[in-house]
């Protein structure tokens, strides 16, 4: 659970795009993606030989 600490004065835009790269780099949002639809597995194959 990615937890961001907001400071007194700190515009909530800059916090929310705080947020938004930690999500991406804990690789949550890509999970999520995964999940929603579903992947044949020679896809899934081939779209790891890709990232590789």
């Amino acid at each position: 659970m990615p937890v961001i600490s907001v400071g007194e004065n700190e515009p909530l835009e800059r916090a929310l795009r705080r947020f938004k790269k930690k999500i991406e780099r804990e690789g949550i949002l890509r999970t999520l993606k995964e999940r929603k639809h579903y992947e044949k597995p020679s896809e899934r194959k081939r779209r790891k030989r890709r990232s590789v």
